[in-house]
């Protein structure tokens, strides 16, 4: 069986929302302040997956990403540009914008355990349907590059706390990859106590 991951950039205070500033924030941008190295190439070590798996994008995330990467010719952008990938969305997309692409209209939790049967599924950014995936329990693993920056503001990949195993780490540049899996000793996690007053 393959593995459902979601891929995210991440600040230590556990941000996730405008990493490259595209949405706006105040906050925004915060990755790309540490220069190309943090965000080129194979950021997260997807390596084979770019050919075996199917990268799942949020609507607006593969709308954003659609008219970022089908005109890059480094060797990772040819690799994602040619790996198959499919959009969540209700209300359509003009596919033809970004070469393998394919619509998932209907219930994507299910498509994505469906699919994880014989393939890898990478979830990008997207943070509304990371949410989904997350709030479902079905996430395999976690490739979180940690950049030294705190936002102090943001959408939380974790607003409730969250148990993680360390599967392996790697420092790639100024930033840090993690991959993570969800804790397998449940019996030692007690809940996160409320912060709120």
């Amino acid at each position: 069986m393959a593995r459902i991951i979601v891929a995210q950039f991440i600040t230590l205070d556990g941000v996730v929302e405008d990493p490259d500033g595209s949405d706006g924030t105040a906050f925004g941008g915060w990755a790309f302040r540490h220069g190309r190295e943090a965000i080129a190439g194979d950021k997260f070590a997807y390596g084979p997956i770019l050919q075996t798996g199917v990268f799942l994008f949020g609507r607006k995330t593969w709308e954003h990403f659609s008219t970022l990467w089908p005109g890059r010719e480094d060797p990772f952008a040819r690799a994602l540009n040619a790996a198959d990938k499919a959009v969540a969305t209700r209300s359509g997309v003009d596919l033809g914008r970004w070469q393998n692409s394919r619509a998932v209209s209907g219930d994507v939790v299910e498509w994505a355990r469906q699919e994880s049967d014989h393939r890898d599924v990478v979830i990008i950014g997207s943070g509304t349907l990371v949410d989904q995936f997350v709030s479902s329990g079905v996430v395999d693993e976690y490739r979180l590059r940690v950049f030294p920056t705190a936002t102090g503001a943001g959408r939380r990949l974790f607003p409730g706390g969250c148990h993680l195993d360390l599967a392996s780490s790697e420092r790639m540049g100024p930033t840090t990859l993690a991959i993570c899996t969800p804790a397998l000793d449940r019996a030692r996690i007690q809940p996160w106590p409320d912060p709120r007053p």
